[in-house]
């Protein structure tokens, strides 16, 4: 039975189609501020219990960085390597139909990019299905790197309040996909040492720092960080434990729990992906001591530009935009955090907001 409460989710749907084999779950939780907006996520061991809490995180999240979307998710259950991608999210798209895009918004995350973005629109039959389009279809494809963007200068805020100059700070990023990479990619043009990098296969460390364009060509040419040349290789599990000031953990969920907790040496760490850490454990690390800017906050960026993308901004402005809700949200969160809590700071204030929507609408006493 799933758990349900004053929020939501207001529909679970979970989908089959025989022909291909393709199982989807869509979860929309709370549409009280707008339409429920939230990415595809394309992965062998999605769940319905997962897609639920992606998309409370969205509710939350669109809540913060204020913009008139409310909290959905979705996944496509597959090995995008092994089966026929474009026919499962036609598939996938075909079967949601009717929610979409009048209660759902989709949009890329893992596994999904500016291509896939264009094949759902096309079997839905409406360019405002999705958002995170290709240039041709009037959008602002994430691979223009607004999550990364926006979780740099959710970092920059972090280490400002921390009293750390992120100029010279060293720094381990889990995950070199269009997140990851383009977090380095703007760490290192501020001056940081990102001196540890993960990815499915292991993780590359060199205390002196690592290149980024070098690294960038290893997981082109070779396909993993673990052949760039310079560097000694770990296990990818090993990054979480690496003597650093700042950890960006920005692949899957729950990588850092009771088993590794102890061996976290990170004083800020600054959540790229979704759900990389469970609040309990975040309230462990909280107490030890260990900032957490967590993900509703810091990763906003890519929801924000998809708002850009509905209101038919440039990618100019949809970088501005970016830049201006997450320092602003960080910030905000910071200000009114109770000790080291920063989750229940930020996640209080988005309450407030959608509380006062759902009021609005008599959803709520």
């Amino acid at each position: 039975m799933y758990i349900r409460d004053k929020y939501g989710p207001e529909y679970v749907i979970e989908v089959y189609e025989q022909k291909t084999g393709m199982q989807g779950i869509l979860v929309i939780d709370n549409t009280a501020r707008g339409i429920g907006k939230g990415g595809i996520r394309f992965v062998p061991d999605i769940t319905t219990n997962e897609v639920m809490e992606l998309a409370r995180t969205m509710t939350w999240k669109n809540a913060l960085a204020d913009i008139p979307f409310g909290g959905a998710k979705s996944g496509i259950k597959g090995d995008p390597k092994k089966v026929n991608k474009e026919e499962y999210v036609r598939a996938f798209a075909n079967a949601i139909k009717q929610y979409v895009p009048n209660k759902y918004i989709a949009g890329p995350d893992i596994n999904m990019t500016e291509k896939e973005m264009a094949i759902f629109v096309d079997e839905i039959g409406d360019d405002n299905a999705a958002t995170g389009k290709p240039f041709s279809m009037n959008g602002l494809p994430h691979e223009l790197g607004s999550t990364g963007f926006g979780v740099v200068k959710s970092t920059e805020v972090a280490a400002e309040f921390s009293k750390r100059d992120i100029n010279g700070a060293t720094i381990a990023i889990e995950g070199f996909g269009n997140v990851g990479t383009f977090v380095m990619k703007f760490l290192t043009e501020k001056g940081a040492k990102v001196v540890a990098v993960s990815d499915s296969k292991g993780t590359i460390y060199n205390n002196n720092g690592l290149d980024y364009k070098k690294l960038i060509e290893a997981k082109a040419t070779k396909n993993s960080v673990i052949h760039y040349q310079n560097g000694k290789i770990l296990t990818a599990e090993a990054l979480f434990e690496l003597k650093v000031d700042i950890l960006i953990p920005g692949a899957r969920p729950n990588v850092i729990t009771k088993a590794n907790i102890n061996n976290v040496k990170a004083k800020i760490i600054v959540e790229a992906a979704n759900i990389p850490i469970a609040p309990q454990i975040e309230q462990s690390l909280a107490k030890k001591g260990v900032l957490i800017i967590p993900d509703f906050i810091a990763n906003a960026g890519g929801v924000i530009s998809s708002y850009a993308e509905l209101r038919g901004f440039d990618e100019k402005e949809m970088f501005t935009l970016v830049e201006n809700k997450i320092v602003k949200n960080t910030k905000l969160a910071l200000e009114k955090m109770n000790g080291n809590d920063v989750r229940t700071a930020g996640e209080t204030i988005a309450k407030e907001r959608v509380e006062d929507a759902m009021r609005n609408r008599g959803k709520l006493h």
